[in-house]
């Protein structure tokens, strides 16, 4: 039985130093994908002594193999006469380095997602197509590009951690789809980013994720219709993962240097630690939401500070909060209906849930906000 953790673990290490050996990024990656379809294949029956060295012997030749087809005659011997020898390589966090390289700037965010998953994750193409409900052919041409945009761009240059932060958020966010957990699967890489980066955001991404994975198995029932946080069964709330999460929070703040994950996370801490939704800190909260609008900006933080503001002051503040906001903002209407139906006008309410549903970014969550208009109405005519 071949160990595929221990692979996928191995792939960015593997990659890297193939490519301070001379290959460009894209070259590598490909190797490095041939020399694990050979793993799956010999390992089973031959396990070799030192995996790494394998892999990294075994990709280097079919590297060579490419580029003899590719290349002048000289240029190949140059290539075979330097071969180093075959091992482990050389200490260098090939790992961190590769996080940096995926996230590069001249990538689109859905490219850049593509490719961290596919160096960094390990998955294969077909993988990642099956996550984000694409045709494996256009991942390909995808991945593809990705990887010739990034060929030229060193390794030994410093990158830009935000980039890296936002697009291991980005993959969080897909949640489950396909074969591949995306969800679970941003959480294992961004335990491997904790491990190499000593910065208090990139433990703050962590506690959020944790925190907000700990909720997962209480968001949906059994015929998967989507359960508002506030009507959620707590007992289902995974306490082993919000422990985590909250530690990790704490010994991030305590090192005062506050960023937006670690205020989100602390947002979903202070839900975590609600026996009941009617036990909610809501004022904290919003303070907390304070700090993320001072950090970010973001008109998404606005929109769920209304929605904090209104729990905390009654719902005309939030409805307040939220007149200063854009109409347009994805799930505006969303908000507005809810604050309208706790401040009691229910022909508003009703209305602005089946403006939202119209808009809804998922199956799930239209098929939510339209059981919330259905059931107003129904209210309506009684």
């Amino acid at each position: 039985m071949v160990d595929e953790a221990l692979l996928r673990s191995l792939i960015p290490t593997v990659i890297g130093i193939l490519v301070r050996r001379g290959a460009d990024f894209a070259a590598a990656e490909d190797a490095v994908q041939d020399a694990l379809i050979e793993a799956v294949r010999v390992w089973a029956d031959d396990p070799p002594r030192d995996p790494k060295g394998w892999l990294v012997t075994v990709a280097w030749r079919k590297f060579l193999d490419a580029t003899r087809a590719d290349t002048s005659r000289w240029h190949r011997e140059e290539l075979v006469e330097a071969e180093p020898m075959p091992g482990p390589g050389e200490a260098v966090d090939d790992t961190l380095q590769l996080y940096f390289l995926c996230a590069h700037p001249s990538l689109t965010p859905a490219s850049a997602v593509a490719l961290t998953l596919r160096a960094v994750g390990g998955l294969t193409t077909r993988q990642i197509a099956r996550a984000y409900l694409v045709p494996e052919a256009t991942m390909a041409q995808r991945i593809s590009r990705a990887k010739r945009t990034v060929s030229g761009v060193r390794l030994n240059q410093p990158g830009d951690l935000a980039t890296v932060l936002r697009v291991l958020y980005l993959v969080f966010n897909e949640g489950y789809s396909g074969d591949v957990d995306l969800a679970t699967e941003a959480i294992r890489l961004t335990r491997q980013l904790f491990a190499r980066i000593d910065e208090p955001e990139v433990a703050g991404l962590l506690a959020l994720m944790l925190l907000h994975h700990a909720r997962r198995a209480a968001r949906t029932g059994p015929d998967g219709r989507l359960i508002p946080l506030a009507e959620q069964d707590r007992s289902l709330w995974d306490t082993r993962l919000i422990a985590e999460g909250v530690d990790v929070l704490q010994a991030a703040l305590a090192r005062d240097r506050l960023g937006e994950f670690q205020a989100q996370a602390a947002i979903a801490a202070l839900h975590a630690d609600a026996q009941t939704a009617e036990e909610t800190d809501w004022v904290q909260i919003v303070e907390w939401y304070d700090e993320l609008v001072r950090l970010t900006g973001s008109p998404v933080a606005r929109l769920n500070r209304a929605v904090a503001v209104g729990e905390a002051d009654g719902p005309r503040a939030g409805l307040a909060a939220l007149a200063e906001l854009d109409p347009a903002l994805p799930r505006y209407a969303a908000v507005a209906a809810y604050l309208h139906e706790r401040d009691g006008d229910l022909v508003t309410a009703a209305r602005l849930y089946a403006e939202a549903a119209r808009s809804a970014p998922s199956l799930a969550e239209r098929d939510h906000l339209t059981r919330q208009a259905a059931r107003l109405n129904a209210q309506l005519r009684r």
